[in-house]
């Protein structure tokens, strides 16, 4: 299923930055998560398009909401 809409690629680079700006691992973001590192590097590179639940998850263990994990990132935000 292709993605026309390009929101798996925002939610990858934004936990991504977001992982990155709180000097977390994949592996911690993981057990934070309660999810396994290969997911976690999954949807970083955009190839998993997690669920809600999940994408919940994720905000929460990096300290923010949902929605803002589906906003793009500008240049020089982050």
């Amino acid at each position: 299923m292709d993605d026309e809409t390009g929101i798996v690629d925002v939610v990858a680079e934004a936990v991504r930055k977001a992982r990155k700006g709180l000097g977390l691992s994949q592996e911690d973001l993981a057990l934070e998560a309660g999810l396994d590192r290969t997911y976690v590097s999954q949807v970083e590179r955009g190839t998993r398009n997690c669920t809600i639940i999940v994408l919940a998850r994720l905000a929460k263990a990096l300290k923010t909401t949902p929605d803002r994990l589906m906003v793009p990132q500008r240049k020089g935000q982050g």
